[in-house]
């Protein structure tokens, strides 16, 4: 068995948030037909992050078509992955491993800042880009040790909040001049599938996990990030390891409410001001097998900050989600209703 309790299903919708307790479905058509493919114009490519020594690298991913969800008859199915549907969308590059603390900590402990302060640099004369870049919000201290004991160089990321992973994607957009975001939940499972229609991107065998990813059944701790072998399209750690946010509010019925046989384009729920629910996908090194199919949703829930003494509680970390990270994506062509789109989170606003 597992050694987390909190599994809760996570959820898609397309349309505009709600401020209403459970978001309300809609479906509208994506004002742009999503690009088929890759153009001509896009590569995979390595992102260097300004002011420091730390790169990442990204994988072009091609737009196109695919059946999210899983079929009836899939093992261990639960019923929020259902019914299947087919969804379309446009290329973008996602980032081959999780996020680290090695990148992440630039910005969650103004490592960058404190850098230009020992070298004597005048911000005021600073690039735009940087200028924009350290006048975004920084995390609070951790309750405590952050990493739990489990590893900071080379490992992903964890215990960081919804809200933490789209203001760093935010720092990181202004940083290197480039959008970067959480992946959709439409985008991540498209991304994991990588072409394949079975229960994991392998085949429907969970045992392939030993060549894969991690999970309860062979790690003890979140591990260093690349050390299992990618899926066809170069993506290491999709299945496990740690589940990783996206963009999406949680809605368990909501594939139930798109319209049957209608190809569903790019859909989105857009995270609003309330903390909870948001999901997470691929499973992690603290979960079951059946948790880390391609098809196999989460949802955040507050009991994953239930050692926080804050009242009210942190807005950027999680003190019981050892198991939850993220990696980021780059759309080619961003979609229209996600443009602009920034965390409304606020601390102490009773919108959890």
């Amino acid at each position: 068995m597992s050694r987390s309790s909190s599994l809760i299903a996570s959820s898609i919708l397309l349309g505009l948030a709600s401020s209403l307790p459970l978001p309300s479905a809609s479906a509208q058509p994506s004002p742009e037909p999503p690009i088929v493919g890759i153009p001509a114009d896009m590569k995979n490519y390595t992102e260097s992050i300004p002011g420091t020594d730390l790169k990442f690298e990204m994988i072009a991913i091609p737009g196109g078509t695919f059946t999210m969800g899983s079929p009836d008859g899939e093992a261990k199915r639960e019923a929020v992955e259902g019914p299947q549907h087919q969804v379309a969308i446009g290329p973008f590059w996602m980032s081959k491993y999780e996020v680290t603390w090695d990148e992440y900590d630039q910005f969650a402990f103004a490592l960058d800042i404190k850098k230009k302060e020992r070298e004597k640099i005048d911000r005021t004369q600073q690039a735009e880009t940087e200028k924009r870049a350290d006048a975004v919000t920084r995390p609070t201290p951790p309750y405590a040790d952050e990493t739990f004991g489990m590893g900071r160089k080379g490992q992903p990321v964890i215990c960081i909040t919804h809200h933490a992973a789209m203001e760093y994607t935010r720092w990181l957009s202004e940083k290197t001049g480039n959008l970067y975001r959480l992946p959709t939940e439409a985008e991540w499972e498209y991304a994991c599938r990588a072409g394949s229609k079975t229960a994991y991107s392998w085949g429907d065998d969970p045992a392939g996990l030993d060549e894969y990813g991690w999970n309860v059944d062979n790690a003890e701790k979140p591990q260093p990030v690349g050390k299992k072998k990618p899926n066809a399209w170069g993506l290491y750690d999709m299945h496990g390891n740690v589940a990783e946010w996206c963009l999406d509010h949680f809605l368990p019925d909501a594939y139930a409410k798109f319209p049957p046989g209608k190809l569903m384009i790019q859909p989105i729920f857009p995270p609003d001001a309330r903390e909870y629910p948001y999901v997470a996908r691929g499973g992690s090194w603290d979960d079951d097998a059946d948790k880390l199919r391609s098809a196999a949703r989460r949802a955040s829930n507050p009991e994953w900050s239930v050692q926080d003494p804050q009242r009210p509680q942190s807005i950027w970390w999680h003190t019981d989600a050892t198991f939850v990270g993220f990696r980021i994506i780059r759309p080619y062509r961003e979609q229209t209703n996600l443009k602009g789109l920034r965390s409304q989170v606020v601390k102490g606003k009773g919108t959890r």
